[in-house]
């Protein structure tokens, strides 16, 4: 923590009170005044995968930063929700507070002490939803703004405490190539969205049998090609996007090479 800095790093409310000052309609910023919940949800999105990113750089003077960021996010949508009626940043504080004591009732209750705290939580949170969801169904509650990846995951976790789910990892890989074998099929392109959609929903399946989070997995693969794609660049020079293939594929495996000799 800084020197100087004054609040204590737990005091939430000098930065409701910034906030405050901001949204003031008639001497705040005036971006911030005209700003509703749909306008600033995508900086919500955008500050939590900057989060992520720090945390997968572990880089702890960025991370502190970026949470900082998503903190006022939250301050942000609270203010505006004051100023509408609905609710307070303390009564968002105090509900959070309340659900992860309820939640662990093995912790902060008179339960068993260690337990499977998992299982325990998301069988509260079943019937939580049961208590305040007039949707009956196994799925209700998985947020649609989801990324598609974390959301198809989510829904196919759902369907397999159901008993939906293929048995072993076969059924999926026989999905997977019957999908593949669709999307060749296709002839126009609506079809070839559905079935493209329907091959990465097969793949997140298989990710999950196999216990692998396709989030993280594909930001991994995301990452290699990065890094092979400039080793590339930096061996051609200025020429290489008039390289033709087969030597652009002649870079690539080198560039493999390169990164596994690091």
């Amino acid at each position: 923590m800084s020197s100087n800095s004054k609040a204590s790093p737990a005091d939430i409310m000098p930065l409701a009170k910034v906030m405050a000052r901001l949204r003031d309609p008639d001497t705040g910023c005036p971006w911030d005044v005209e700003q509703d919940f749909a306008s600033i949800a995508p900086y919500t999105i955008e500050e939590a995968y900057e989060v992520a990113d720090a945390i997968e750089r572990d880089d702890m003077a960025a991370l502190r930063d970026e949470l900082g960021d998503l903190l006022l996010q939250v301050a942000f949508h609270s203010r505006m929700a004051e100023q509408a009626g609905h609710f307070t940043l303390q009564e968002v504080i105090d509900g959070i507070t309340e659900k992860m004591i309820r939640r662990h009732p093995h912790v902060f209750g008179e339960g068993t002490g260690r337990t499977d705290g998992h299982a325990q939580w998301e069988a509260i949170k079943a019937a939580e939803r049961a208590e305040k969801e007039p949707d009956p169904s196994a799925l209700a509650g998985v947020a649609i703004a989801l990324p598609a990846l974390l959301r198809a995951e989510k829904l196919q976790k759902r369907a397999a405490r159901t008993g939906f789910d293929w048995p072993d990892i076969g059924g999926v890989i026989d999905k997977i190539e019957e999908e593949l074998d669709e999307v060749q099929a296709a002839t126009t392109q609506a079809e070839r969205e559905e079935e493209v959609g329907d091959l990465l929903f097969a793949v997140v399946n298989l990710a999950r049998h196999l216990k692998v989070d396709p989030e993280v997995a594909l930001r991994a693969a995301n990452g290699k090609f990065d890094k092979r794609f400039r080793i590339m660049e930096g061996l051609a020079g200025e020429d290489f996007p008039t390289l033709p293939l087969d030597e652009k594929e002649g870079l690539w495996q080198q560039a493999k090479r390169q990164l596994r000799q690091a």
